[in-house]
C-alpha cells in the first residue's frame, strides 16, 4: 500500500489542527497545577469557549471576535472555581467536576439555537513565496493564528516558569505554599492568575474547535478532549517541552485512527474511535511506574490554603 505526497501532507494538516485545542488546553492546566491548583473543569470550560467562540463569530461575522470570545468565556467560568476553592477554600477535585457539568449544560443551552448553522471559519495565514512551497510550505507556514500561538504560548510558558522570577515564584507556591507565604507572596492572589490564565487557554482551546476544527457548533462537541488534556499534564511530567510532544503525539493518535478506518482496514470502528483513551491510560500506567525525582507533581497540588490570621 503505498500514500501519495498529497495524502501524506493531508494527513499531517490534520494532525496538526487536531492536536492544538489539546495543546492549548493542557498548557492553561499546566500553569495552573504548577500553581497547586487542580481544576478539573478543562472539560467544561473547553465547551463553553467552543459555544462562545462559535456564537460571537457567527452574530458578528467576525472569527477573531470569536477566539477573544471562547477565551474570556473560558475565564468567566473558571472564576467561580477560583472563589469556591481559593476563598471558600472548597474541595478542588469536587469543584472541578462540578464545574464541568455545569458547562456542559450550559453550552447545550446557549449553544442551542446555533445548532446545523454554518460557522465562521478562522483563515489560514498566507505567506507570499513560503506557503507555496512544496508539501512543506502550507505546513509550516500556511496554519491559522492560532497554530501558531499554541507554539509561542509553549514556548512563553517554559519561559515564564524557567527563566523569570514570577515563575519561580508561582512554582514556589505550587510546591511549599506555605513557605511562600512566609515570604510575602500572596499565595491566593498567584493561585487567581492561575486558574484564570488556565480558564482563558481551555476556552482558547475550545473555540479552536467550532472555529477552525470543525467550524459549526455540535453539543458536546469538546467529546473528552479535556480530560485527555489533564493526562497530557501528567504525561508530560508538568513540562511544557514534552507537552507540546505529547499533544502533537496524541493529536496524531486520534487522525490516524480516521486513517485507518478510510483505508477500509478491517478494524471495528468503536476500537478506533477509543484508541486516544486507551492510549491515555497506558501512557499514565507507564509514567507512574517510571516516575522520577524531578517529575514528580507539584507537592502542595490539589491542598488548600488558608493564609494565617
Amino acid at each position: 500500500m503505498t500514500i501519495d505526497a498529497s495524502a501524506l501532507q493531508a494527513v499531517l494538516l490534520t494532525i496538526v489542527t487536531a492536536s492544538t485545542p489539546l495543546l492549548l488546553a493542557a498548557l492553561g492546566e499546566l500553569v495552573t497545577e504548577r500553581a497547586g491548583v487542580l481544576n478539573l473543569g478543562v472539560e467544561g470550560m473547553m465547551v463553553m469557549g467552543a459555544v462562545a467562540g462559535f456564537a460571537v463569530a457567527l452574530t458578528t461575522g467576525n472569527p477573531y471576535l470569536g477566539v477573544v470570545a471562547a477565551a474570556l468565556a473560558g475565564a468567566a467560568l473558571a472564576a467561580p472555581f477560583g472563589f469556591l476553592t481559593l476563598n471558600l477554600v472548597a474541595n478542588q477535585v469536587a469543584t472541578g467536576l462540578a464545574l464541568t457539568l455545569l458547562g456542559l449544560g450550559l453550552s447545550g443551552l446557549i449553544g442551542e439555537a446555533f445548532v446545523g448553522q454554518p460557522g465562521v471559519r478562522l483563515a489560514k495565514l498566507h505567506i507570499p513565496g513560503l506557503s507555496d512551497l512544496p508539501f512543506v510550505g502550507p505546513l509550516l507556514f500556511g496554519q491559522d493564528l492560532l497554530v501558531y500561538l499554541s507554539i509561542a504560548l509553549a514556548v512563553a510558558v517554559w519561559r515564564f516558569l524557567f527563566a523569570s522570577r514570577a515563575g519561580l515564584v508561582l512554582r514556589a507556591v505550587g510546591d511549599n505554599h506555605a513557605s511562600a507565604h512566609a515570604l510575602g507572596y500572596s499565595v491566593v492572589r498567584v493561585r487567581w492568575a492561575a486558574v484564570l490564565f488556565g480558564g482563558a487557554l481551555a476556552g482558547l482551546g475550545g473555540g479552536y474547535l467550532s472555529l477552525a476544527y470543525t467550524p459549526q457548533w455540535i453539543e458536546n462537541m469538546t467529546a473528552g478532549r479535556g480530560w485527555i488534556a489533564l493526562a497530557l499534564v501528567v504525561f508530560s511530567s508538568w513540562r511544557p517541552g514534552r507537552l507540546v510532544i505529547g499533544a502533537y503525539l496524541f493529536g496524531a493518535v486520534t487522525i490516524l485512527g480516521f486513517f485507518v478506518q478510510g483505508l477500509g482496514v478491517g478494524v471495528p470502528a468503536q476500537l478506533l474511535s477509543a484508541l486516544p483513551y486507551l492510549v491515555t491510560v497506558v501512557a499514565l500506567v507507564a509514567i507512574s511506574r517510571r516516575r522520577g525525582r524531578g517529575d514528580a507533581a507539584p507537592a502542595c497540588l490539589g491542598k488548600s490554603f488558608v493564609p494565617d490570621r
